[in-house]
């Protein structure tokens, strides 16, 4: 494994693990016979990763791109988008990964708050792009991935430095907010290399051998966990990442065997989904020595560790910090939502509403921190273009992760419900203040009010809850009811990503509020009560499709 200096950078880093690893395997694309580009898959080794590389640093540095730019890569999950991290990390360029799955709305307002100097995207994506940059107040230049070798447009700003240091931005990751808007987390060199090298020394159960592991990871480019962790961690290690275009049931189990896996990711919606596979002996024909990855139901845990034939390690990770904690030191705490224990490193505690520490057993928020001499290290730089927010978080010194926990007498900490106003639909963070801001501007709604819901597929799913205005509230029959209940939906699908859609709607009279009319979300439903099987609650979930 690659030592790492406290002052190295991803560039650094990439030129020791070009060295070292020459002629290994780092980039693989399973293959996929329908697919339109690369169907009979794609490998790449750290030597042609490094030629590919310095050929595109060499494309953006004639261009006047360098430390200070921001780049959008609107690239979906090809190997293409790892290559250019590399190229425009190793210039000191900022990488800003942007979701294909994003509204015009939604694709505007991170074009200006992250002020990208550029977008590099697929074709499919062009009409997107026309989209949300005619929303978007800030003019910014674009090229296709076809063109960027003879079209790549020059830097309007000069770049303001010549190299880049340990702190300097390499990515921004947009994660949802309490308030609404989502947030970009800025993620300095240092913290992407530091997230890969906690993973890659884990030990225990994840240790990487040292003729490396080929990590399968389904999760898209635009989350922390693809994109920094086991792309960071195969680096260091000379392992290979595995980077199909998304999840597939269908297609997992050949995907793991033909690329030789080693290790694979999961999302608990993932595991549940290949349980409910018809057995088959694909499932047990692979060379998974483990799965990393979080959200598993706890009953469905034992059983498909031992159907599918290796441990699937419980992990808690965030984008503010993703140097992870994990269950992976026997004997494990299988189906408790174990998630492993504070480390050398990252120290946890664990608090009540008022910020005191509560004793073993009693749940409260998890905080954490580097050490008490130096808070911060290795965490996020902070949040774009708000300090505020940053400073909040980090209240009292300690990082308030806004998942609630408990911590047993052995130290082992379990994962018991998320504290924020926060939905977690598979694998995806959505936040109900933006859901609800976005159902506000839609002309007959006075009230609405946005939670999670159980979902035994997805963990949550998003509930809806919405007063009508006067004129509409009244409805005089069904055909009035589901005319609203369309045009909400669609309303959302106008301006909201597919998974924040709401998949449960519920339209009532009255919504409770305090006297200065904040909204009462836990007393709109009598405690205990399961809100799907109500008189008049909408199942909306087969409308949620992607890319409708």
């Amino acid at each position: 494994m690659i030592e790492l200096e406290e002052s190295a950078t991803i560039a650094g880093a990439w030129s020791e693990a070009e060295r070292m690893f020459f002629d290994r395997p780092f980039l693989v694309s399973p293959a996929h016979a329908e697919r339109a580009y690369d169907p009979e898959g794609r490998s790449l080794s750290y030597a042609e990763v490094g030629a590919a590389v310095r050929e595109l640093a060499m494309i953006y540095r004639s261009k006047g791109y360098g430390v200070g730019h921001r780049v959008g890569l609107l690239l979906d999950n090809r190997l293409d988008h790892l290559l250019h991290k590399l190229a425009l990390n190793t210039i000191g360029a900022c990488c800003v990964p942007i979701n294909p799955d994003y509204r015009a709305r939604e694709l505007a307002y991170l074009i200006d708050h992250s002020g990208i100097d550029l977008c590099v995207l697929l074709d499919g994506h062009l009409p997107l792009w026309a989209r949300g940059q005619a929303d978007a107040a800030r003019r910014t230049p674009h090229v296709t991935l076809q063109d960027v070798h003879h079209d790549l447009p020059a830097a309007n700003i000069a770049a303001t430095g010549v190299l880049p240091t340990a702190e300097s931005p390499a990515s921004i990751l947009y994660t949802s907010g309490t308030t609404g808007q989502p947030k970009g987390c800025v993620l300095s060199h240092r913290y992407e290399l530091a997230a890969g090298l906690r993973y890659a020394s884990c030990g225990g159960r994840t240790t990487f051998r040292a003729s490396g592991e080929r990590i399968y990871n389904p999760l898209p480019l635009f989350h922390v966990n693809a994109s920094v962790l086991s792309f960071h961690a195969a680096m260091l290690t000379g392992s290979a990442q595995v980077q199909p275009d998304r999840f597939q049931s269908s297609r997992w189990w050949s995907e793991v065997r033909q690329s030789a896996a080693t290790i694979v990711h999961y999302l608990g919606v993932i595991v549940q989904m290949l349980s409910a596979q018809t057995r088959t002996e694909a499932e047990r024909d692979h060379a998974v020595r483990f799965g990393m990855g979080a959200g598993i139901e706890p009953q469905l845990h034992a059983a498909a560790e031992r159907r599918f034939g290796f441990p699937l390690l419980e992990l808690w990770g965030m984008t503010e910090n993703v140097r992870i904690l994990v269950d992976n030191i026997e004997p494990r705490q299988v189906g408790t939502r174990a998630f492993g224990r504070a480390v050398p490193g990252i120290e946890v505690t664990i608090v009540d509403a008022d910020g005191r520490e509560v004793p073993d057993g009693v749940p409260g928020e998890m905080c954490i921190r580097h050490s008490a001499e130096t808070p911060r290290k290795d965490f996020f730089s902070g949040y774009l273009n708000d300090a505020a927010a940053t400073e909040a978080a980090w209240r009292g010194g300690w990082f308030h992760t806004g998942d609630v926990v408990t911590r047993d007498s052995g130290g082992m900490l379990h994962f018991v419900e998320r504290q924020k106003n926060i939905i977690r639909r598979a694998g995806e963070n959505i936040a109900a203040a933006e859901v609800e801001a976005w159902l506000q501007a839609h002309p007959d709604v006075q009230v609405a009010a946005v939670m999670a819901v159980p979902d035994e597929l997805r963990e949550e799913e998003v509930l809806a809850c919405v007063v009508l205005k006067s004129a509409h509230a009244g409805a005089a029959g069904p055909a009035d009811v589901g005319a609203s209940v369309h045009s909400l939906f669609e309303h959302c699908r106008a301006g909201l990503a597919y998974h924040k859609l709401p998949g449960w709607l519920w339209i009532t009279p009255h919504i409770p509020t305090t006297g200065t009319q904040k909204i009462q979300k836990h007393q709109i439903f009598a405690p205990g009560v399961d809100p799907r099987g109500l008189p008049g609650m909408h199942d909306l979930r087969a409308w949620k499709r992607r890319g409708k």
